[in-house]
């Protein structure tokens, strides 16, 4: 299977398969010097982790992080960076009424006509299980981002199902109150209405979508490259590779569809830009305003209510999905959606450092925000 590496200059290559023995990671490009140990994989991992509220999938894995290689005395060599995390709960069994049987909705039935063979224990490599290790490849993005040029990437839940959150037009987001509740919700007040949508789900069976928004603030001026390394195109293939993703947006996205030139513009004055529907993009290139990404997550395709689909043999059959699911996938998918906005700046800082290292500050340089 080829297809299981992106980035040029930080190259990260994730292998494993939900219900194997283990999932990693390669991560190569990684400069010298950063302070790196075990522990400080633990916040980020437990923030994508299963098990931890009734609103996801029952799955309890410990995700304990193996540094193989690519760190000495704590700090990094420059050299490939290698990352185990051994499954410890996979509970293959809910899966065996489903070995011959195409899911619908699921990546079953195109795996099986591309390879001609499937790993159907949890969807194998198909499952969001290997969108830990995008998490921990992140954290190190994280924070040689944060110490080098101290941009700071963090995500929340923008909407769930037909509920979005009651804040005031423009109002600056309350990180700590979505860090406090496990949804990443921005309005605390609004948790219990989540909680009864879930439990309603849950009760029914049936599932929902669900929208994650990500703010990078810090981000200079000059990352990205035109024409086909735009910093917006590879956020967008980036994000969308995240499984059970269906549409990216970048800063005012699909609403610009329906705005003026007048209204979408971003003025700019020797202050400060006045806006910013761009996402903090322009041509390809970061603006230095916070770069904004937004993504659109389907909803759960394993529910317990009867649908049609055909087996192996191409017979009409009904399936339905039990074991252990998130009746939303959008509400863990926040610290992989700020993933992989990190690894994508980071690569995009390294390739700039490369090419334009030299040019340094240019003037006029106008404010982000």
């Amino acid at each position: 299977m080829s297809s299981n590496s992106f980035g040029k200059l930080l190259t990260v290559t994730t292998f494993g398969e939900s219900h194997g023995p283990a999932i990693g990671c390669v991560i190569d490009g990684c400069p010298p010097g950063l302070a790196l140990v075990p522990e400080d994989f633990a916040h980020d991992l437990a923030r994508r982790a299963t098990g931890r509220t009734r609103h996801t999938s029952q799955r309890r894995e410990t995700d304990a992080v193996d540094i193989l290689s690519g760190v000495y005395e704590g700090r990094t060599t420059g050299t490939p960076i290698a990352l185990l995390i051994r499954n410890t709960d996979a509970r293959s069994r809910d899966y065996d009424d489903l070995l011959d049987t195409f899911r619908p909705a699921h990546a079953d039935y195109t795996y099986w006509q591309k390879y001609g063979i499937r790993d159907p224990r949890g969807g194998g490599r198909s499952s969001a299980r290997e969108t830990t290790m995008r998490v921990a490849a992140a954290v190190i993005a994280k924070k040689w981002l944060a110490e080098r040029h101290g941009v700071r990437v963090r995500g929340y839940l923008a909407q769930l199902g037909e509920t979005v959150p009651r804040l005031p037009a423009d109002s600056a987001i309350d990180w700590d109150a979505v860090e406090r509740n496990p949804f990443f919700w921005p309005d605390a007040a609004q948790v219990p209405e989540l909680e009864a949508v879930m439990d309603a789900l849950r009760k029914a069976g049936d599932s929902v979508g669900a929208r994650v928004t990500v703010v990078a603030e810090g981000v200079p001026p000059g990352w990205g490259e035109p024409i086909y390394g735009k910093l917006d195109a590879e956020l967008a293939a980036a994000l969308m590779s995240i499984n059970a993703v269906k549409g990216v947006e970048i800063g005012a996205g699909f609403a610009a569809v329906a705005q003026r030139g007048s209204q979408h513009r971003d003025e700019i004055t020797p202050e400060r830009f006045l806006s910013n529907h761009a996402g903090g993009i322009l041509g390809g290139i970061s603006s230095g305003q916070p770069v904004i990404c937004s993504i659109a997550l389907k909803p759960t395709s394993s529910i317990r209510i009867p649908g049609r689909s055909v087996n192996l043999r191409g017979e009409a059959i009904e399936v339905v999905t039990n074991g252990r699911h998130d009746p939303c996938v959008g509400i863990r998918a926040t610290p992989i959606a700020e993933a992989m906005v990190a690894l994508v700046l980071m690569d995009q800082a390294l390739r700039h450092r490369a090419q334009c290292g030299d040019v340094g500050p240019v003037a006029p340089r106008i404010p982000g925000g």
